[in-house]
This record gives C-alpha cells, sequence and structure tokens, in this order.
C-alpha cells in the first residue's frame, strides 16, 4: 500500500549516536545542548531570528495566543480570532481551547488562502487577531492582510505548519505577522517526531513566550505569570538535527514526485495557484476535481490500486458543531468537497516509476 505520506526517518547511526550523548550527560529536558543546537541550526537555515521550539504544533499556536495577548479580553467581553475554515483542526480548536472564539471567513477559489475581503468583512469589537493559514505552504496575500491589521489595531498569528522553508520574495514566509507557528508531526516535511516552533516578529514576545513554556517560571522560585508545560526534548531534538542533515537529500526526492505530477496532471485537473515568487517547499500535492462525486470516484479506484489519497482538509470548518457553528462559507466548503492530496514523500521517486504512474493513470482516467 501507498500511504499518503510517510515519516522521513534519518541515518539510524548517527541517531544512536545523538542518544548516546543524551545518556552520558544524563540530561533529557529543560532545555539540553541539542534543543539549543538545533534552535540555533534551525534559524540559521530558515533565515529567520526570535526562534522558538515547542513539543508540538498545537502548543506553538497556543502559546503564541497568548504571547501576542490575543486571550486577553475586557472584563464581560469574548475575544474572537479571524480565521480559515479550510485548514486543519488544530488551527481553530487551539483558539477555542483557549477562550477564544473562531470566526470563520472565506478562502480565495484560486489560492485556497483566507480571502482579505472576507476578513474586513468579519471584522466587529471583540476581534483580536487574523490567523490565517499558509494552505499546503502556498503563501496567504501578506501584503494585505499585514494592512487590514495595522488598520484595525490587531495581531497577525500564521499557521505556517506547511510552510518550513518556504520563501517569499527572496525571504522567509515565516517572517510575516507578529508570529508564525509550524508543525514538525512526524509527516512534515521537517520533523522532531513531535514537535514545533513559533517564530515572533519581536524578541520581546520571544522572551515572554519563553517563561510561558516552562509553567511561567520567570526565574528560581519566581513563578512570573500562568505558564504551561510546552517545551521540546533532547530526544525530539536529536531526531530534528539528524533530518535537519539530509534535508536537501528529502527536498529532492520530494520535489522529483511533485514535478511529475505536475507535468502529468496539470491539464487535468485544477491545481493550486501559487505567486511566481514564491519558492516552493514541494510538501504536498494537492489536486482539484470538477466534482465531489468525481474525488470520491478517483480516491476509490486509487484506494482499490493500493494507493491511498486523502480529503485535506474536509470537512469545512465552520461546519463542525464544537467550534461554534457558523454561517457557511460556500468557496470553502466547495473546494473542501472537491480536492484530494496525493501521495507525496521523498523516497516514492527512488524505484517506484510504475507506482507514480499508476497514480498519475488513475487520476487523469476519472
Amino acid at each position: 500500500m501507498i500511504p499518503v505520506t510517510k515519516p522521513y526517518l534519518p541515518n539510524r547511526e548517527k541517531l544512536d549516536r545523538y542518544i548516546d550523548g543524551i545518556y552520558e550527560r544524563n540530561w533529557l529536558t529543560n532545555n539540553g545542548p541539542l534543543v539549543h543546537e538545533l534552535t540555533s541550526r534551525l534559524k540559521e537555515y530558515l533565515g529567520v531570528e526570535n526562534l522558538l521550539l515547542v513539543s508540538n504544533g498545537t502548543q506553538a499556536l497556543q502559546v503564541a495566543y497568548r504571547a501576542l495577548g490575543v486571550s486577553d479580553a475586557e472584563p464581560g467581553a469574548r475575544p474572537e480570532a479571524i480565521t480559515t475554515p479550510f485548514t486543519f483542526i488544530a488551527t481553530a480548536s487551539s483558539l477555542k481551547w483557549d477562550g477564544v472564539q473562531p470566526v470563520f471567513a472565506d478562502i480565495d477559489q484560486d489560492t485556497w488562502c483566507l480571502n482579505p475581503a472576507s476578513i474586513e468583512a468579519a471584522i466587529n469589537p471583540n476581534t483580536r487577531a487574523i490567523v490565517p493559514v499558509h494552505v499546503f505552504g502556498n503563501a496567504c496575500d501578506v501584503e494585505s492582510i499585514s494592512s487590514i491589521a495595522q488598520i484595525h489595531g490587531l495581531k497577525v498569528v500564521y499557521d505556517a505548519s506547511h510552510a518550513f522553508g518556504v520563501n517569499y520574495k527572496g525571504e522567509s514566509l515565516l517572517k510575516h505577522g507578529d508570529a508564525a507557528t509550524l508543525s514538525f508531526h512526524a509527516t512534515k516535511l521537517f520533523h522532531t517526531g513531535e514537535g514545533g516552533a513559533i517564530v515572533f516578529k519581536r524578541q520581546e514576545d520571544l522572551e515572554r513566550a519563553k517563561s510561558m513554556v516552562n509553567f511561567g517560571i520567570t526565574a528560581p522560585d519566581v513563578v512570573g505569570e500562568l505558564g504551561i508545560n510546552a517545551k521540546m526534548n533532547e530526544l525530539q531534538a536529536a531526531m530534528g538535527l539528524c533530518v535537519l542533515d539530509e534535508m536537501a537529500k528529502n527536498r529532492r526526492g520530494r520535489a522529483e514526485v511533485w514535478q511529475r505530477y505536475e507535468h502529468a496532471l496539470a491539464n487535468s485537473v485544477q491545481l493550486q495557484k501559487r505567486p511566481k515568487s514564491l519558492k516552493y517547499n514541494h510538501a504536498y500535492f494537492p489536486v482539484l476535481f470538477k466534482s465531489e462525486a468525481l474525488a470520491f470516484g478517483v480516491m476509490e479506484k486509487l484506494k482499490e490500486n493500493g494507493v491511498l489519497a486523502r480529503r485535506y482538509f474536509y470537512p469545512s470548518l465552520e461546519s463542525v458543531v464544537c467550534l461554534g457553528g457558523q454561517s457557511e462559507q460556500p468557496v470553502s466548503r466547495d473546494i473542501a468537497s472537491r480536492i484530494l492530496c496525493l501521495p507525496i514523500y521523498s523516497d516514492l521517486s527512488e524505484n517506484t516509476t510504475d507506482s507514480i504512474s499508476r497514480i498519475v493513470t488513475r487520476v487523469v482516467n476519472q
């Protein structure tokens, strides 16, 4: 069976050497040397500053909200944040969990990212932030979103879980917003097994977040504010360092698969529209069909032939009752019903020519 994705497993001997060092130092967590090393190397690799490693991508979002004051509200008021319904559940549930009501705005029909015009229409006195998503690693309209946020005095927290290593107009896409969060889940382009990171625009926000992820402790025997345990541990960092060492190989393999798909399918299905100035990371290969019935049919044909595709992202989140049940966002609802992500991982391109051809054949002959 060909899965829709699978974890990249780095050289085992190198990982064992890192683990041997952990055993020798007897230092497993609490800002160990491997966490410091990974922080430094990721800042250099991504071209960013003010990067904080955390235990997973969901806590990256939650800590960012807290550090930026998104959860704050006047007495009797409930803070709100405008976000997209076309995303993984964690983008919105992390807001709800933290007492912030997600308010859904619709997406652009070509880029599948949050539509700035929809954001503007959803702002009200309780709005504290905009939480856009760089869907599948595609850049949001960061200039328009920044302008809207400045006019209305709102924070911007980008869910950049898919955007590891993506550059926009010659700079890291992670530099946009007051914060951008990353997921280092096992199936991501870069991973630490589980893990995540926050890239802050301002150093003072980073410093506040550092204490927040360590229970709010600001000095020995001093708890300065409410915090949580969201620290990355040394075993996670060891995996991340090994994966980072092999990123060139990993990205090269994924790019080869992605490019073969694009060449074969560009005239058969709708592909996501990206800015010409975007340097993509080839993390996902989503395809949009003319109808939900066609998408289902292709998914079943692929499954019958030992290939798993997946409906990213279904359902459109405004329909999820536990998130508040809001008015329909028609573009998101439509896109979510007709989209599939095809298998993509680095070694799918190695000795699997027949497999890729089989996938392409089932999609083209829909």
